[in-house]
């Protein structure tokens, strides 16, 4: 794919109105080398369940009777995505419960599977690790909104170590075969590498609505609707000035943003119709890309 140059003085767009409270994302597509070895972490470890298998794509969802939440497309051929290109930094599987949270902590551990960091971020607590193909991947519980801190009108994210024995003793020593899979496991959020921050505002904030919930993270933004501390998060890390991944690498190839508003759906569609974010109506909604040509599902 090539890139596609978004920055704010090419686009004369009026800031889109504030999205529903009830937008979320929805789903999230990756392409990956073999899809035994995704299911064996994402169902088998994570326990996602799988609903369904379509030719080279197996859905996954939080229950049998849930909405696709993670789909995972096999290409033995597809090539290891450059760690400079834009794509994901990370995807977040959000915990409706800490001691589900301490759960797959536990049970990652006595299957030894590597974590690449632990972070209190106070409004959440994090594990950080990566699915066999190497995508990024975020386990997380929230903290009561109550308990979120801010500043000057801003929300406080930091990072902190996290106290993993205390997280461990909501299980009470419980062993392996005492832990369940958690119900009601959801994406709380997508974190992209992008190619310019810019640009990036201007698609996810300008265009599509997103609040900026926090820009004082050196490279990196946050946004999100309904007040959540962030839906999505963006970064220029590894990746400022780069041009996107080709076409059959492997990552993230899509994903699906949920507004749970028809009227405001089909207003934003009117909005973007006639930019270059544009790509085609949908059955549910309508797809577009932001600068990366990263592609978006919005229902």
């Amino acid at each position: 794919m090539n890139s596609v140059s978004l920055e704010p003085s090419t686009i004369a767009l009026r800031t889109a109105r504030q999205l529903p409270d009830s937008t979320r994302i929805s789903y999230a597509q990756l392409c990956v080398s073999d899809s035994g070895q995704a299911l064996r972490f994402y169902r088998d470890l994570l326990g996602l369940v799988e609903i369904r298998s379509e030719g080279n794509t197996t859905s996954l969802s939080a229950s049998a009777t849930q909405k696709p939440l993670l789909l995972i497309t096999e290409d033995p051929d597809a090539k290891p995505r450059d760690v400079r290109s834009p794509g994901l930094f990370h995807l977040a599987l959000l915990y409706p419960r800490r001691k589900d949270l301490a759960a797959i902590l536990k049970r990652l551990t006595l299957h030894r599977w590597p974590f690449q960091g632990f972070a209190d971020h106070g409004v959440s607590e994090a594990l950080y690790l990566a699915d066999p193909d190497g995508n990024g991947v975020e386990l997380y519980v929230d903290r009561p909104r109550a308990e979120w801190l801010y500043r000057n009108g801003q929300l406080e994210m930091g990072t902190e170590p996290l106290n993993l024995e205390d997280l461990l003793s909501e299980l009470n020593g419980s062993g392996e075969n005492e832990l369940p899979y958690p119900q009601g496991v959801s994406i709380g959020h997508i974190h992209l590498q992008v190619s310019s921050l810019r640009a990036a505002e201007e698609f996810y904030h300008k265009a599509l609505g997103f609040d900026v919930t926090q820009r004082n993270f050196p490279g990196a933004l946050f946004l999100s609707a309904g007040d959540y501390h962030h839906h999505l998060g963006v970064n220029v890390w590894n990746s400022r000035g780069t041009s996107p991944s080709p076409a059959d690498s492997r990552g993230l190839t899509r994903f699906g943003i949920h507004l749970g508003d028809e009227q405001f759906l089909q207003s934003l569609a009117e909005q973007l119709r006639s930019t270059p974010f544009w790509v085609k109506d949908s059955i549910d909604g309508f797809v577009v890309h932001d600068g990366d040509n990263i592609h978006i599902d919005i229902t």
